[in-house]
């Protein structure tokens, strides 16, 4: 692309970073903006609003019926309280050759190199359609992208290749962990901690729980499945919050935990999910003769699938060239590309920024080179739409 189109996506990046579409807040203002631009240029537009009406997703297609080829991001962005920021986070700054603002890396950079593109596409002779999706409550656990995808099925039909933009510093990833969220709510008796020996302790047994998950990571880091595409090549267990009782002379009667597994395509996650509970009812029948209302109760708040693209697949061949990057890569974070590539698209993910270094941080910031370098990509996908 020009140093226009270049211009064009800074420009653009100014107007969504101004957005502030934190994932506890409505994202309809964003949406409407997308949906009167891409319509205004000629784009066949559908939202697909979640069930509360104060989120919505979009696709959009330009030009002939027929495969073509999908990009995808996400609205939302992370919140900024109790961050340490120097800047307006929801105003475009830039200094030297970097742009300062929540959501110029993680993703709202891809996003503006979408419109950039699209506005390119409005003026082009396609011989196969541009696709895009806008979805929402990604950064909550990829929940928006699921929500829509019965109704997005139909209207993707089967795109060659979908690039899922989320920051790689425009490498092209072909694989993530998928990852399920868990809240475990421990059952006990309360009573006079004078007494405390004959009560059972609902703390004592989120403590047994949480020893039985670090066993279980333990065993996956010497004897599960391992993939040396990532940093970390096991599957993962992590315990992030337990919280229980009222008072310390009180034994308490109920703890809570929250935690997680991020896990390998050879660690299905029903399995890990299967041993997991295995652990909660074994902790459990440990305290149940002294109490039979002992337990431990599990419930699965979100969960979003892994991706494992072939490195020989055609749809990587043709990202590594639009992307002008030989080696491919596998990313620690979870994207919505397991989604797509579920629902039978082959999917990717490669986008401006370095999540590592800026995603969710204060300050967040993206390279005039990376949005440049996303620019020459996408203005290679329009070249062979146009083909």
């Amino acid at each position: 692309m020009t140093d226009t189109a270049e211009s064009l996506t800074v420009e653009h990046l100014a107007r969504l970073v101004g957005f502030d579409t934190v994932s506890a807040q409505s994202n309809l203002e964003m949406i409407g903006f997308l949906e009167d631009r891409l319509r205004d240029l000629g784009f066949r537009v559908t939202r697909l609003p979640d069930k509360s009406g104060e989120k919505a997703g979009l696709f959009a297609e330009i030009g002939p019926q027929g495969r073509g080829i999908l990009l995808s991001g996400h609205t939302d962005v992370v919140p900024v309280e109790g961050q340490d920021w120097t800047r307006p986070p929801f105003r475009l700054s830039r200094e030297g050759d970097r742009l300062y603002g929540r959501g110029t890396t993680d993703m709202k950079g891809f996003l503006a190199a979408m419109l950039s593109v699209a506005e390119q596409a409005a003026r082009r002779d396609l011989k196969e359609p541009l696709k895009l999706v806008f979805s929402y409550d990604e950064e909550v656990g990829c929940v928006g992208i699921q929500q829509m995808a019965d109704d997005l099925a139909p209207l993707l039909g089967r795109p060659r290749a979908c690039i899922v933009g989320e920051p790689t510093a425009m490498q092209v990833a072909i694989g993530h962990k998928g990852k399920a969220a868990w809240r475990a709510v421990c059952r006990g008796q309360a009573g006079h901690s004078a007494l405390a020996p004959n009560f059972v302790n609902a703390l004592h047994l989120a403590c047994d729980f949480v020893a039985e998950l670090r066993a279980l990571q333990e065993r996956l880091k010497s004897d599960g499945a391992r993939d040396a595409g990532y940093d970390i090549p096991y599957s993962t267990v992590h315990v992030g919050r337990m919280a229980g009782g009222i008072a310390l002379n009180m034994v308490p009667e109920s703890a809570e935990l929250a935690f997680e597994f991020r896990h390998l395509a050879a660690d299905p996650a029903e399995r890990l999910a299967a041993a997991i509970r295995e652990l909660a009812e074994a902790v459990a029948a440990r305290y149940r003769p002294a109490f039979p209302g002992a337990a431990v109760q599990l419930e699965r708040v979100t969960s979003y699938p892994g991706l494992d693209m072939a490195e020989a697949d055609d749809a990587v061949a043709l990202a590594r060239a639009w992307a002008e990057s030989d080696p491919v890569t596998k990313v620690a974070f979870g994207t919505e590309a397991g989604v797509f590539a579920g629902l039978g698209v082959p999917t990717v993910v490669c986008g401006p920024g370095v999540m590592e270094a800026q995603g969710h941080k204060p300050d967040e910031h993206v390279g005039l080179d990376q949005l440049a370098a996303c620019d020459r990509m996408l203005g290679h996908v329009l070249d062979h739409l146009s083909a």
